[in-house]
């Protein structure tokens, strides 16, 4: 089938266990006998290094617990520590430090996720396969997953499953290529990002003015694949969507015919 159109509850709490319940009849005064306080052990968390090195003749140095960072490590540096704090999404992802998480901005809201599934990547590395002697006439470039793309505008970084990009693609930036400059988007639906793919992320990438957008749908019933062109005043103004399994035009500046079959299995 094508379609194409325009536009906990608290449980209750145990007894008591430290003697405050009702005595038995047995109990009486003089057969209580106040225990000996046992002496001060020091704790596992902070031993007596200095000492355990001089008793066994090695010299000890003290470390940070692993995973702990030291007072000076958190210190602020002088580049910083005068620096005004972020006030919006893109100044907070700008300060942020190189993580090993997909960080994007959509609508407003810092999203940060895992990496995808292998099936979900498998999807992506399909598509690329399947452009590639598109992709090798034209000499374009492709990615999947692995480019920040910045929306014209706002500036908003965000990651597609795939982007086709002409080799000299502006920049903003050393790192992310800018949206007006694309060919195409790409985005494989997941189940924790089903608003964003089908939803918002359509019309991020028409007002940043990418040509087609693809987004490979498992999560719909039955699975689908949906190609968006023409972007004009904030959405794509053509959508063309099959069941996947049956060919589907990909529009200029693509012009291919792909064969959604690729992603079954």
């Amino acid at each position: 089938m094508v379609m194409t159109s325009r536009k906990s509850r608290t449980k209750p709490g145990a007894p008591p266990e430290d003697g405050s319940g009702p005595k038995s009849p047995t109990d009486t005064a003089a057969d209580v006998v106040p225990a000996p306080h046992p002496a001060p052990t020091p704790t596992p968390e902070a031993p007596d290094m200095a000492d355990a090195g001089a008793a066994s003749g090695r010299s000890t140095q003290l470390r940070p617990a692993p995973g702990r960072r030291s007072h000076a490590m958190l210190a602020p540096i002088p580049d910083t520590e005068n620096a005004p704090l972020p006030s919006t999404p893109r100044e907070l992802f700008d300060a942020l430090p190189p993580l090993p998480l997909r960080t994007e901005i959509i609508n407003g809201r810092m999203i940060v996720s895992p990496m995808g599934t292998p099936e979900h990547g498998r999807s992506a590395m399909r598509l690329c396969r399947a452009l590639f002697p598109l992709i090798d006439e034209h000499g374009w470039d492709a990615f999947t997953g692995n480019v920040d793309v910045c929306i014209d505008g706002p500036h908003d970084p965000i990651i597609p499953d795939l982007v086709l990009a002409p080799l000299e693609c502006p920049r903003w930036g050393d790192r992310e290529l800018l949206s007006s400059g694309l060919l195409m988007v790409a985005e494989v639906v997941s189940p924790s990002s089903i608003r964003e793919d089908r939803e918002d992320k359509p019309d991020i990438y028409a007002r940043g003015g990418v040509p087609v957008m693809l987004v490979i749908d498992p999560e719909d019933g039955p699975p689908s694949v949906t190609v968006l062109s023409d972007p004009e005043h904030g959405s794509y103004q053509t959508v063309t969507r099959v069941t996947m399994g049956k060919p589907l035009r990909l529009p200029f500046p693509i012009d291919f015919d792909l064969d959604t079959g690729i992603f079954l299995g």
